[in-house]
């Protein structure tokens, strides 16, 4: 039954649809639907294929994803309401449950993905069919990334100091709205209680996600309020400035996000306007080895084992494992490891992870190729006992300090004597380093000098203070920050 168009100064009947933005705090589409509505219900659509298909979520992002929804859950009880989550396919789910609930309105968080704009055109599109409103607000950035783009002509700044540049003319981003509390939705009215019991939070073993995949990082809102509190008395400690200070990566986040949401393809390399074409090796066996953390070069495999068994890594050891597969060692395509972060990581998210490893394998943004990681150096001068990869392999741990990064410079007996014979308890290094970071550092030149000028790309960023002050710090500040990646 398609339900009887309302005036606007009637209120309505909502489903909120949570998507990405899976909060209570600083929520300004959820404050509008409730604002607005008579009766609303607090919706998740729990489609599995598209969780699978259009952001590649692995076991621990599952686990992340459903701690996450509990403990939205949890909050919303707290006001007196209940999350409901409801599996199956977006469309049929909204259609159905649209016509049973009489809804008049939808309100859904804006975002930028493809993906996500797709989701939104299509509901709107159902709005028109079934006769509700679409309401979606911006809530997941700083600022609406159409404003900086219309400020800077239509197109997105390319360089980090051409981005400063068009904030300081739209000024700092808007306040956070009011917390919610219990009034708001005891004026709304909530979902009948009978509704949370069909429609609860799923188990893991539910959807057959193995328990074993369990990160020590929990999902959720009351966590993350939690953690950044925590960071902030900690930042205060130590007087960190943009870029590298929280308020820092932020505008990297923002910047990421302008960018993406307005250039095409992104998330690859073809089609893609400010991407260099490379041609790189296709090698799935290498491909392989530098997933599973068998490279043979334990600063490498270390941080790949933890990636597998936590969901994150430091920033600094994402910059060492992607410059690695990339301009590094293995020449391999940036997309490759981009997918493979997107699977495992916690935080993955469509822009960043694209933007970073497209920055870090020299394809866009970054043009300092020269600059290459060593996967021995950089992880001694970060920790030069070798306590995270005695943490993560192991089978490395009775090595004497001065051979931890390099094992397979320890004659035989030391080796023995730790335990581990390189070749059968640990691997060789697939290449040398040397040789393969030299002979890349050729190849990253020629490609330059063949596609100059065919690329949206400038040099502007690399000689941006801002830029190059990124660069250093991180590298200099690299031994304060090693105790973050082993709590």
């Amino acid at each position: 039954m398609v339900p009887f168009p309302r005036t606007a100064r009637m209120p309505h009947r909502t489903i909120h649809l949570f998507r990405k933005g899976l909060r209570l705090h600083d929520n300004p589409t959820l404050l509008a639907a409730l604002e607005s509505s008579e009766t609303i219900y607090p919706v998740y659509v729990l489609d599995r294929r598209f969780l699978t298909s259009a952001m590649h979520i692995g076991a621990l992002r599952w686990h992340f994803l459903l701690q996450s929804l509990e403990d939205l859950h949890k909050n919303l009880s707290h006001l007196g309401s209940r999350l409901l989550v409801i599996q199956g396919e977006y469309e049929c789910v909204l259609r159905e449950h649209v016509q049973k609930w009489n809804i008049t309105q939808v309100t859904l968080d804006a975002e930028m993905e493809p993906f996500y704009k797709e989701m939104e055109a299509n509901i709107r599109r159902l709005g028109a069919e079934l006769g509700f409103e679409v309401l979606s607000r911006v809530g997941h950035s700083l600022y609406d990334t159409k404003r900086i783009l219309d400020l800077n002509g239509g197109n997105p700044p390319l360089t980090y100091k051409r981005f400063l540049h068009v904030l300081s003319l739209l000024g700092d981003p808007e306040v956070p709205v009011r917390n919610l509390i219990a009034e708001d939705f005891q004026r709304c009215g909530s979902p009948d209680p009978g509704l949370a019991e069909c429609y609860q939070v799923p188990l893991p073993m539910d959807l057959e996600i193995p328990l074993q995949s369990l990160s020590p990082w929990r999902g959720g809102e009351t966590e993350g309020l939690r953690r950044l509190e925590q960071h902030l008395t900690d930042q205060a400690k130590h007087h960190s400035l943009p870029p590298v200070s929280l308020q820092g990566q932020l505008l990297w986040r923002e910047f990421f996000y302008t960018v993406a949401s307005a250039t095409q393809n992104f998330t690859q390399m073809a089609g893609n306007p400010i991407c260099l074409q490379i041609r790189w090796y296709e090698d799935a066996e290498r491909l392989h080895k530098w997933k599973t953390a068998q490279t043979g070069f334990p600063w490498i495999d270390a941080i790949m084992t933890q990636l597998h068994q936590e969901g994150w890594i430091h920033h600094l050891a994402r910059h060492a494992v992607a410059c690695f597969l990339t301009r590094g060692d293995l020449w391999i395509s940036w997309e490759e490891g981009m997918k493979v972060f997107e699977e495992l990581l916690l935080d993955a998210d469509y822009s960043i992870n694209a933007g970073n490893w497209m920055w870090l394998s020299a394809s866009a943004f970054f043009h300092c190729y020269t600059r290459i990681f060593c996967p021995v150096r950089f992880g001694k001068r970060t920790d030069p006992e070798g306590q995270y990869i005695r943490k993560y392999l192991p089978v490395l741990k009775n090595f004497p300090s001065k051979y931890i990064y390099e094992p397979w410079t320890a004659s035989e007996e030391e080796q023995r004597q730790a335990g581990c014979i390189i070749g059968r308890d640990y691997p060789f290094p697939m290449v040398n380093h040397k040789e393969a970071s030299d002979r890349n550092l050729q190849l990253m030149r020629r490609v330059r000098e063949e596609q100059r000028g065919t690329a949206q790309l400038t040099r502007d960023d690399a000689d941006d203070p801002m830029e190059m002050k990124r660069d250093c710090s991180e590298e200099n500040r690299a031994k304060e920050k090693v105790a973050r990646m082993m709590e």
